[in-house]
């Protein structure tokens, strides 16, 4: 589990991991991820439904190492026809990389067209 420089402690517990683990075996957890001379520097991971994912936290040892996992990792995103990231949370690090605000309702009008069946 990892503790944010500045922080007491994290809310990634083992259960949260357990789930996450299990999410991922039923092909719903996501990850991506930047490496550097075969050391694990950066990445993201969240919950794919349908045509949207779900961004759950992202993480970086080297500057910009998350950036450049979200970049390859949306890139992958748009050739599978996604079309929205929830970020959570508006942050300038996410407006840098193209997150904007939108409105609960039109949220909400995504979701409902964007994960049919789930």
């Amino acid at each position: 589990m990892a503790i944010r420089k500045g922080q007491h402690g994290t809310w990634i517990t083992d259960e949260m991991k357990a789930a996450y683990i299990q999410l991922h075996r039923l092909g719903f957890a996501h990850s991506a991820e930047a490496w550097q001379h075969g050391k694990l520097v950066g990445g993201l991971y969240g919950i794919r439904l349908g045509n949207v994912f779900f961004g759950e936290s992202m993480f970086s040892h080297v500057s910009n190492a998350s950036k450049f996992a979200f970049i390859q990792y949306v890139q992958q995103l748009q050739k599978e026809n996604v079309q929205l990231v929830d970020c959570q949370l508006h942050t300038p690090h996410l407006e840098s990389l193209g997150a904007c605000m939108i409105s609960r309702q039109h949220f909400i009008d995504l979701l409902e067209k964007n994960i049919a069946g789930y």
